[in-house]
C-alpha cells in the first residue's frame, strides 16, 4: 500500500513534501523523546529494576536511574553506549551495557523500547521481554511501521499535519541551525501494525497496542502476577 508521505514525494513533484521539511525544521522536535512523558507516566507499583533496550544517548535511561533503584540501558552501538554513560555518569544506579538481549538475565521490573522494535527480530525480542519480566513488570514499548490499512494511513496524515503543530507548541521561536541527521542508527521499519499486534498477541497475551501521532505506535503489557 502507497503511504501518504510517498505519495507527496511522487504524485506532487516533492513540493509538498520539500515544503513541509521547510516547515518542520523551523520547528524541530525529537518524536522519540516526546514519548518519554508516557513511559514514565506508566511505571509499576515496584520499581527496583529497569531495562531499557536500546538506550541511545541515555535521555530515557537517566530518568528511569532517577525513578528505579537500578537502570541498565544496552545498546549495539559503541557510541551510543559512550554517550549514554557520559549522561548518566553521576547516577549511581544506572549501568550501559554491551550484553545482547537474548543474553540479559532478569528479572526486571520495567523493559522499556524507543524506536528500537523494528530494528529486532521482533518475535525473538517479545519472547526476551517476557523472559525478563518479573511477576507485574511492564513492558513500555514505542514503535514504527509502515502503513497497511486507511487506518494506517489516516494516522500517517494526522502526523503530516500535526507535525509542524506540535513543534511549533514545543519550538515557538524558529530554528536556525541547519537539519542534522540523527545521532543514532536508523533502519526503515518492515512489519505492519497488524503484522506487530499479531505477534505481541501470540507471544504477550493481553498487550495493547495503540496507534499515536508522531509516525508512532505503543505497545504495552503487563506480566501476570504470580
Amino acid at each position: 500500500m502507497l503511504d501518504v508521505r510517498s505519495i507527496t514525494r511522487s504524485r506532487w513533484g516533492g513540493r509538498a513534501s520539500r515544503a513541509m521539511a521547510r516547515l518542520n525544521a523551523r520547528h524541530p522536535w525529537s518524536h522519540n523523546d516526546h514519548f518519554h512523558g508516557w513511559i514514565l507516566s506508566r511505571l509499576p507499583d515496584r520499581r527496583r529494576r529497569a531495562l531499557d533496550v536500546g538506550c541511545g544517548q541515555g535521555a530515557l535511561l537517566a530518568a528511569l536511574g532517577s525513578s528505579l533503584d537500578e537502570a541498565v540501558g544496552i545498546d549495539t552501538d559503541a557510541g551510543m553506549r559512550a554517550a549514554a554513560a557520559a549522561r548518566c555518569s553521576r547516577l549511581p544506579s544506572v549501568r550501559v551495557s554491551d550484553t545482547p538481549l537474548a543474553a540479559v538475565e532478569g528479572p526486571f521490573d520495567v523493559v522499556t523500547m524507543v524506536a528500537v522494535l523494528h530494528h529486532l527480530d521482533v518475535g525473538a525480542a517479545l519472547h526476551d521481554v517476557r523472559r525478563l519480566l518479573a511477576p507485574g513488570g511492564r513492558f513500555l514499548c514505542v514503535g514504527l511501521a509502515p502503513p497497511d490499512s486507511p487506518l494506517d494511513l489516516a494516522w500517517d496524515l494526522a502526523s503530516i499535519v500535526t507535525n509542524p503543530l506540535i513543534g511549533f507548541v514545543k519550538h515557538p521561536r524558529p530554528s536556525l541551525a541547519p537539519a542534522a541527521p540523527p545521532p543514532y542508527p536508523v533502519a526503515d521499519p518492515v512489519l505492519s501494525f497488524s503484522e506487530i499486534q499479531a505477534l505481541a498477541e501470540a507471544v504477550l497475551p493481553g498487550a495493547r497496542m495503540r496507534h499515536r501521532l508522531g509516525f508512532r505506535h505503543t505497545l504495552e503489557w503487563t506480566a501476570p502476577g504470580r
